[in-house]
């Protein structure tokens, strides 16, 4: 769910919010059309994160994000013929990717930005497939599977993924509301089960791996509403076959806008919006990073009272926390995490992924 504030801010320069294209109603997505492109809207992201293990246990997380940022409002590509230069084009793109060895210990993690120019950078349709690259990474978006690679100086992951269950429409038919006005919103889609194999490099050794990975496509043309710092967001896997994605929308006092809102997704693929008052979520401990500076929450209870769930959330590693200065300009916490806890009174355990933003400098803060 990266919101990407800096991608907004460029925008900003160059147009008015009112003259992009606006999100004030259902979505009526359609698939495979719409795991493609939305030029109009201000920004998009495609979003990667999952969970993979060796055969012998060893645990690593792993996040792909590609972003797209559309310069100016009403312009399309084809609009900008190139006659002036073939590095004209309306729309940037951005990527981030990083690597959790959780068994060393150990957190990498790289970026890129790109113009959507000259086939570097950019989103194509092929058949039934679409593929986002920022060169050389890429992912490949089918009708059941997908497939994703990057490479970096310190890791490469390579991974093929099938979808367990049909993408999940979040909000009101993927109407997502994060704000107190309609427009402060975003088209919102999940996979929210995908089975994963293929092999991640790190140290010199290539390893095996399968597990779960989850995949999130947004687009949206409105920056978080005055007053809000951040976001606090969750996606998690359990082991009895359901999935729950929550987010916060933090306010300065620490609290969590009314919007904040989350879907719980059962065993068989059918999806239930939960309101604010459905859930709460209590901090347990923190991380300070020493870097940055910033103090993030780093251990979780979370519970959904009409769902009889009450996890207790743990990060894999301490700091999973990214710089992005040389891409999104954005410093903030985006990790493999752990659960535990019980169902319906039954255990239940499981991972996913946490985000945290804001905590390093405040979203409503000039650019």
């Amino acid at each position: 769910m990266v919101l990407c504030l800096v991608l907004w801010g460029v925008a900003e320069a160059q147009g008015a919010s009112a003259d992009f294209l606006k999100v004030t109603g259902p979505c009526a997505m359609t698939f495979p059309k719409d795991h493609g492109a939305h030029p109009g809207y201000r920004t998009e992201w495609w979003y990667y994160t999952g969970n993979v293990r060796t055969a012998s246990g060893r645990l690593f997380g792993f996040q792909l994000t590609f972003f797209r940022s559309q310069l100016s409002p009403g312009v399309d590509d084809a609009v900008l013929d190139g006659s002036s230069s073939p590095w004209r084009t309306n729309q940037l793109y951005f990527a981030h990717a990083a690597l959790s060895d959780v068994g060393g210990n150990r957190f990498f993690y790289a970026q890129k930005a790109l113009r959507g120019a000259l086939g570097l950078a950019g989103v194509e349709r092929f058949e039934d497939a679409v593929t986002v690259r920022v060169h050389p990474w890429w992912v490949s978006i089918g009708h059941d599977r997908q497939e994703l690679r990057a490479e970096t100086p310190d890791f490469a992951v390579a991974l093929r993924l099938v979808a367990q269950k049909p993408p999940i429409l979040h909000g009101l038919d993927g109407y997502s509301v994060k704000g107190s006005s309609p427009e402060r919103a975003s088209c919102y889609y999940s996979f929210t089960r995908l089975a994963a194999d293929g092999e991640i490099h790190v140290g010199g050794e290539i390893h095996a791996v399968s597990g779960l990975a989850w995949m999130d496509h947004e687009y949206s043309s409105e920056p978080l509403e005055p007053g809000l710092q951040g976001w606090d967001w969750f996606s998690l896997q359990l082991s009895d076959g359901t999935e729950l994605m929550l987010f916060g929308l933090r306010q300065k006092d620490g609290s969590w806008h009314g919007a904040s809102s989350g879907t719980f997704v059962d065993a068989s693929g059918n999806a239930r919006r939960l309101a604010r008052d459905d859930f709460s979520v209590d901090v347990l401990s923190s991380w300070k990073s020493p870097r940055s500076k910033a103090t993030y929450p780093s251990e979780w209870r979370l519970r959904v009272p009409a769902l009889a769930l009450d996890l207790h959330l743990k990060p894999h590693v301490a700091d999973q926390e990214l710089d992005t200065a040389s891409s999104t300009g954005v410093t903030y916490w985006e990790g493999s995490i752990g659960c535990r806890g019980t169902r319906n009174g039954a255990p239940v355990e499981g991972a996913g992924y946490a985000e945290l933003t804001g905590y390093a400098r405040p979203f409503d803060a000039p650019l």
